[in-house]
């Protein structure tokens, strides 16, 4: 009997863990989710990924807008794995594992007219979490505020945050 409490308490917390980072990424701006669509692309081509990942937090959010509809937009933010395999179309079913580390993911880019430009070219740097080392995250910023400074814009990290 309690091992079926047990059961049924994993499953409920399961599935609102990933309502919750699905309502999340939903909360997000367009442009914020572009580059979270941005980085789990290029996760998904990664041969070493196995499952399926999902938007699970923002750590840090950032944008320049400096006018003629361009923004420049930094995000810093958390994928989780999921049950489901990699390839997976339809996530609705796709529950958070908690026995994987997350995936730590920061993108950089500059849109014009709601689209990511080519050039500057987007900016996208994801690893485990446990994997990250302060050199990679000093890297991310200069590599970065390159994307805003070579279009004679302030830097991405010292505009408003949310």
């Amino acid at each position: 009997m309690m091992a079926l409490f047990l059961l049924v308490v994993l499953s409920i917390q399961a599935l609102v863990l990933s309502t919750q980072g699905q309502e999340a990424f939903n909360n997000l701006s367009e442009d914020f989710k572009k580059g979270v669509n941005l980085a789990l692309e290029k996760l998904s081509t990664h041969a070493g990924v196995q499952h399926h990942f999902l938007f699970f937090r923002s750590i840090t959010q950032s944008d320049i807008n400096p006018g003629f509809d361009v923004r420049y937009i930094y995000h810093h933010f958390l994928l989780k794995p999921t049950h489901c395999p990699k390839g997976t179309t339809e996530s609705t079913g796709c529950h958070f594992r908690n026995d994987r580390p997350p995936i730590d993911c920061a993108v950089c880019y500059k849109t014009f007219g709601g689209n990511i430009e080519v050039e500057p070219r987007p900016y996208v740097h994801c690893i485990h979490k446990p994997s990250l080392t302060e050199e990679m995250k000093t890297l991310r910023i200069k590599q970065c505020n390159i994307i805003g400074y070579g279009s004679g814009t302030p830097t991405l990290l010292a505009s408003r945050g949310d």
